[in-house]
């Protein structure tokens, strides 16, 4: 059993959403080499935002702080989901891969929308 140090890394959607973020960089490191600095870096920097939003939000001591921050993950999730859909359009991601990661991302979603109601509801 794994370790865990910090508050966020018990959250179960904290885990799913990391597990996203590494399907979403060997994803995108098949990207064209152009890319890197334009929708390469927008999609992983949108993935990374959700993990380090729901980190952030388990620090706050405040039920309404942790929705605010869960309801800014969900924003980035939401970016990345868009991102990746205008990638798959440029024919940068094959259609394998652009399955895998709709399906991580409404699994996320759920977790998400769970978790930001149980925040709002204590």
């Amino acid at each position: 059993m794994a370790r865990h140090a910090y508050p966020f890394e018990k959250l179960r959607v904290w885990q799913s959403a990391r597990e996203l973020v590494q399907n979403v960089y060997q994803v995108t490191n098949g990207f064209p080499q152009r890319e890197l600095y334009g929708l390469t870096s927008q999609i992983n920097r949108a993935a990374v935002s959700l993990v380090a939003n729901l980190a952030e939000g388990s620090g706050r001591t405040s039920r309404r702080d942790q929705a605010r921050f869960s309801q800014i993950a969900y924003g980035s999730l939401m970016e990345l989901a868009c991102l990746l859909i205008v990638a798959a359009d440029l024919g940068f991601a094959k259609a394998g891969d652009e399955e895998t990661l709709r399906d991580l991302i409404e699994s996320v979603s759920r977790q998400l929308n769970a978790l930001r109601t149980a925040q709002l509801c204590s």
